[in-house]
């Protein structure tokens, strides 16, 4: 069966919902939101098909390939490496399971505390990151950066930086990102 779009109450309340208190988004609101939502999703999707076509990497694969190469010695806690990507530690665990059979990675018991986990960059997982890092960058630049003005970027820093700040205010149990600090400064 086809699913119909649920038309927006005319007023700020819905009387079908039990808390008759909501408040829907407005109009502008929900572009936003929904406009947000899609072109993240079809990022994701070029994204992905560069990384498949260009080093048979998926998306997944990447997240855990950047996360390794950017840390120290290349290697990870799992708990950690969890954290940072905000994955359950079972969808970890399976994903590197694949990569490790697949020689991009290692997991070997934590020397410093043996109740834990590592995860390590091999060379080859370091050379795939390496080969399809160029792609990806170009991929990010032309279906993101290259589309904003001058002055974009920046605003566009302080807004993201506004949210995650509000995301970690009302949400404490979620980790703060690990993004590098932007090195401008912003007026």
């Amino acid at each position: 069966p086809r699913l119909t779009q649920r038309t927006p109450p005319t007023t700020p309340y819905d009387d079908n919902m039990s808390d008759s208190s909501a408040i829907w988004l407005s109009p502008q609101q929900q572009h936003v939101w929904r406009s947000f939502l899609r072109f993240h999703d079809e990022l994701n999707t070029v994204i992905a098909r560069q990384l498949h076509n260009e080093g048979d990497l998926s998306l997944a694969d990447f997240e855990v390939l950047v996360n390794l190469s950017e840390a120290p010695d290349g290697e990870l806690r799992v708990t950690l490496l969890a954290d940072r990507m905000l994955w359950e530690r079972s969808r970890l665990s399976h994903q590197v399971s694949r990569m490790q059979k697949r020689g991009l990675v290692i997991r070997n018991d934590d020397p410093h505390d043996g109740r834990a986990s590592v995860v390590s960059v091999t060379d080859k997982g370091r050379k795939a990151i390496e080969h399809v890092a160029p792609g990806h960058v170009d991929t990010v630049r032309k279906n993101l950066f290259t589309q904003l003005e001058d002055g974009d970027v920046d605003y566009l820093s302080g807004v993201f930086d506004r949210l995650l700040n509000a995301i970690h205010t009302n949400n404490p149990e979620i980790p703060t990102c690990a993004c590098p600090p932007a090195e401008t400064t912003r007026t």
